[in-house]
């Protein structure tokens, strides 16, 4: 599995922003995947994540009401709309997929997201 993150940029508070995530293997369809986020001088965290089918998502308490995470099967894309964006949300985001064993397993080159007060 193959991953890569995109549509990062620059935003004032407020704003929004959709991440893109082009995801390559076969299973993809079958693995949960979420977006991470990892500011500076702080862990990497799970931001949302979603089943493989869509059914069944979640999202960190800081992001609840403001970022949707999404999935195509058919085009092996995953999305994270962003929206009220705030200073706090900067980070480099990156998208991740399961492996077999249920873990993140497989990890995309991140994507800058920078919130301007």
């Amino acid at each position: 599995v193959q991953l890569q993150a995109s549509g990062g940029g620059l935003v004032q508070a407020g704003g929004l922003l959709r991440l893109s995530c082009a995801a390559s293997g076969r299973t993809v369809s079958l693995r949960g995947m979420g977006w991470f986020r990892q500011a500076p001088g702080k862990e990497r965290e799970l931001v949302a994540d979603i089943s493989s089918g869509g059914e069944t998502t979640y999202y960190e308490d800081s992001v609840k009401g403001r970022f949707t995470i999404s999935r195509d099967n058919a085009k092996n894309a995953l999305y994270l709309q962003m929206n009220s964006l705030k200073p706090e949300d900067t980070a480099v985001y990156s998208c991740a997929a399961r492996s077999r064993m249920g873990a993140f397993g497989f990890w995309g080159q991140g994507t800058q997201v920078t919130v301007s007060s």
